[in-house]
């Protein structure tokens, strides 16, 4: 499964899902707070924008965006909220599309890094995100935690959420790091329809040392964007890697 293949048309439709899921107030609010904060009154570049979910209301708190994204549907459905003019996107692979100008914020939210299937294409997000940044510039990851001690000895997969209508369950090959995420949604009819994702999944620590190779310094980690401690029981982070001001 290729990413270009998986963020098809249909993925795009049924992104957007106002008020609800990751568009709810409560989770995209303090996303761009924070967001909006770190920029610090300059340029910020958003690596796999998307439709815009966290673009669009950054803009509106008068933050320049950028963005780069693999997906033309998922650029289609930018431009039904916000112009080229309004928010620029270079369409292209996250860890090697080039934007242009410089920036103080490159940011990678809602897991998206795990896209990447190779330790290697990840080290180059990495060093792309660098490329793009000012001196002191900053790179902010959004990631979940492997939940790997949820995975039973001799089985390879865990139901991470059940609702009425809907069951999302991730299965897991351990010695490439790799885990498919499943969704199902099913209502009163014998028919499912069924959404997967590929993912690599990182731990904090190798993270970091991805940064360390990018020439990035840890700044801060937080359990989520209102900046709840992290801990050995955080299922997310939201890492903050900076550019030492004098690179």
């Amino acid at each position: 499964m290729r990413q270009d293949e998986i963020w098809d048309v249909d993925a795009a439709r049924r992104y957007d899902t106002p008020g609800i899921g990751m568009f709810a107030p409560e989770v995209l609010g303090p996303a761009v707070d924070r967001l909006a904060e770190l920029a610090g009154g300059g340029q910020a570049l958003e690596f796999a924008i998307g439709t815009g979910r966290v673009a669009v209301p950054l803009a509106e708190r008068g933050v320049p965006v950028t963005g780069i994204e693999l997906s033309p549907p998922m650029i289609d459905r930018l431009r039904t909220k916000v112009d080229d003019a309004t928010i620029p996107v270079v369409v292209g692979d996250m860890a090697t599309a080039v934007a242009p100008g410089k920036y103080a914020l490159v940011y990678l939210v809602y897991n998206t890094i795990s896209n990447l299937l190779t330790q290697a294409e990840q080290v180059a997000c990495f060093r792309n995100a660098a490329r793009h940044l000012t001196p002191g510039g900053r790179f902010v990851i959004e990631l979940w935690v492997p939940e790997l001690r949820k995975l039973p000895p001799g089985q390879q997969a865990t139901v991470w959420h059940c609702d009425p209508g809907y069951i999302g369950l991730d299965t897991y090959d351990l010695l490439r790091q790799h885990v498919v995420s499943h969704h199902f949604r099913f209502d009163e009819s014998r028919r499912a329809q069924l959404f997967r994702s590929p993912h690599r999944y990182i731990w904090p620590a190798e993270l970091d040392l991805m940064a360390q190779l990018a020439g990035f310094e840890l700044e801060t980690r937080h359990a989520d964007w209102t900046g709840a401690e992290f801990t050995a029981e955080s299922s997310s982070h939201v890492s903050v890697y900076r550019i030492p001001p004098d690179r």
